[in-house]
């Protein structure tokens, strides 16, 4: 009970702010559709933190430290890149998306923007503290939705009055922070 209560609380408090937290409230904004994009959150969450899980101890293991940081901080200055350029699906299209269409962008999307986040570092390290990876694995996935869930609904409330350039913009600036900050050597988890 202890690793699936502190694995709640780790993933719900480090996931406020953070970039798929961001991406919970983009896609909400867009697609207007919160049921599919919950279980879009909960099925990649489910899918990336049983892996984070189970793999955690090798992938540190495996990959030097130096190298890892290297090209975690060059994964996140080419995200903030990507993130200035607009998307092309315009508002229209994206309100006729069906429902199927949001739940497997939502899944995608989570599921790559969880590889090498701190929430999937946390539930390697905690799945290996606690040596419980079902525990931690429930625990890392409501922690996610405690978080993600209100960003979802907050989006299909007043997403159609957000600037999708500012939106853009702030995601830039975040990813090219964290690139730089894992760059210089940082620790961010």
């Amino acid at each position: 009970m202890e690793s699936l209560l502190i694995s709640t609380g780790a993933v719900a408090i480090s996931e406020i702010g953070d970039k798929t937290q961001l991406l919970a409230l983009l896609l909400a904004s867009r697609f207007r559709r919160p049921i599919p994009i919950i279980l879009g959150i909960f099925v990649a969450t489910v899918a990336n933190h049983t892996l984070a899980a189970l793999l955690g101890n090798w992938i540190g293991d495996a990959i030097a430290p130096e190298l890892l940081r290297w090209a975690l901080g060059a994964l996140f200055i080419g995200m903030a890149i990507w993130a200035l350029v607009p998307d092309s699906v315009d508002r229209e299209d994206a309100a006729n998306l069906t429902a199927g269409g949001a739940f497997m962008v939502t899944t995608v999307s989570f599921f790559l923007a969880e590889i090498g986040d701190k929430t999937q570092i946390a539930t390697a390290a905690l799945a290996a503290q606690f040596s419980a990876v079902l525990p931690v694995v429930i625990g890392t996935t409501v922690g996610m939705l405690i978080a993600d869930v209100p960003a979802v609904l907050c989006g299909q409330i007043v997403g159609h009055r957000i600037d999708g350039r500012w939106v853009r913009l702030a995601a830039a600036v975040i990813f090219a922070i964290l690139g730089l900050l894992i760059l210089i050597g940082v620790k961010l988890v």
